[in-house]
């Protein structure tokens, strides 16, 4: 006999975690009447004119492979809705890439720019994937601390100390999956003094940028001098309710979207044409539904966390995202018994904090992509257990 099967994985994928979202979510649907606060995914159904596109492409038979970029008519339209709503200017023959989804844009930037042992940083908590991803590359991924002190966001002396020589990029994403922290300009100002300084990229995921509900929003590729320095990661899950069509996009120096390109043309080769007809439409009729579904958010996001607070699990008011991420620090639990204790308990399904770093320890992260009345009805349960869970 031969060896056995696991001693053909590669060593850098053995040691890689699971996502902790999707093995806390295999226990909660084995539970019946749970109600889940935890995948973080628009309870919307894509807006009916954006689906009509995409069946009216398969009536007219269009079942063909596109460019590897992306369909030029799209990388037009992405082009116009980048500047028009993050005032940067791409060009579409050469500065978009259209990707499956924004998680697949990200894989292509970092296996486009990683040579095994560069370092990139990302701050935590953050996005399950970032790690990883960074990893897969023979990347060394540097954690960068956000604490609910500075409210999740950026503080650049913690960048500082952070960084080491080697950084070759550093990964962003605000508004921030999980904790709905924003970033204020002055301070992207201040990352981008530092990047130019030591000379290293900036890859902003931007995918919650719409779903924005103070202060508003402000790509750092905007910052004077920083387009060259920036690959611009979004897409149209969150914004448009479009996660099932797989759609995204990256934007960035030419030189680098050519580089993306060859790691997305020999494994993917391009995007859905079927789908990329559906956000060719959502660029240019989808804002309204943007707009009202932000709004339907924004109203859960202050039910829930009012109700979060008033129950002594401390929760700072998030500025975008569809996330709130109460603290359970007076439970004396890690933040997985937590939630394993409410799932038991009272049968609702949040995400353990520690699933998006070190820094989510103590916290749990609640979406509130769900109905109003999910949301009442998680909280009624909550509160009636809560005692227990806090003596």
């Amino acid at each position: 006999m031969g060896k056995p099967a696991s001693e053909f994985i590669a060593n850098h994928v053995k040691v890689l975690p699971k996502s902790g979202i999707r093995d806390f979510f295999a226990i909660a649907s084995t539970m019946k009447d749970a109600i889940s606060l935890g995948i973080g995914e628009p309870d919307f159904i894509t807006p009916w004119h954006i689906r009509e596109a995409a069946i009216f492409a398969l009536e007219k038979g269009k079942t063909s492979y596109t460019d590897n970029l992306g369909m030029k008519s799209l990388r037009r339209e992405i082009s116009k809705y980048v500047e028009d709503n993050f005032g940067v200017s791409y060009n579409p023959d050469n500065e978009i890439l259209v990707s499956v989804g924004g998680s697949e844009a990200m894989d292509v930037a970092l296996r486009a720019i990683i040579s095994p042992g560069d370092k990139i940083m990302h701050h935590s908590p953050c996005f399950v994937s970032y790690s990883p991803s960074i990893a897969l590359c023979h990347g060394v991924p540097i954690e960068v601390p956000t604490s609910v002190e500075s409210k999740f966001s950026l503080d650049i002396n913690e960048v500082k100390k952070a960084w080491q020589p080697g950084v070759k990029a550093f990964i962003i994403n605000f508004p921030t999956n999980p904790t709905g922290a924003t970033i204020s300009k002055k301070d992207l100002e201040a990352l981008a003094k530092f990047a130019e300084e030591k000379d290293f990229l900036i890859i902003s995921d931007e995918i919650y940028a719409e779903l924005t509900y103070e202060g508003g929003h402000t790509s750092i590729a905007s910052i004077k001098g920083m387009k060259d320095r920036v690959i611009f990661i979004h897409g149209f899950s969150k914004a448009f309710a479009m996660t099932g069509f797989r759609m995204g996009y990256a934007c960035g120096p030419k030189e680098i979207i050519d580089a993306m390109m060859k790691a997305h043309q020999y494994a993917i080769m391009c995007a859905s044409i079927i789908s990329q007809e559906a956000a060719l439409e959502a660029l240019k009729s989808g804002r309204r539904d943007t707009d009202f579904m932000r709004e339907k958010y924004r109203q859960r996001r202050d039910l829930i966390v009012g109700k979060f607070n008033e129950f002594g699990m401390d929760c700072l008011m998030p500025k975008g995202t569809f996330y709130a991420f109460p603290s359970v620090k007076k439970f004396n639990m890690t933040s997985m018994e937590a939630a394993k204790a409410i799932l038991q308990e009272a049968k609702v399904a949040m995400v353990p904090g520690s699933a998006f770093g070190k820094c989510g320890e103590g916290f749990l992260r609640a979406s509130f992509a769900t109905s109003y009345d999910n949301i009442l009805k998680a909280m009624a349960r909550l509160e009636k257990i809560l005692p227990k869970l806090q003596k």
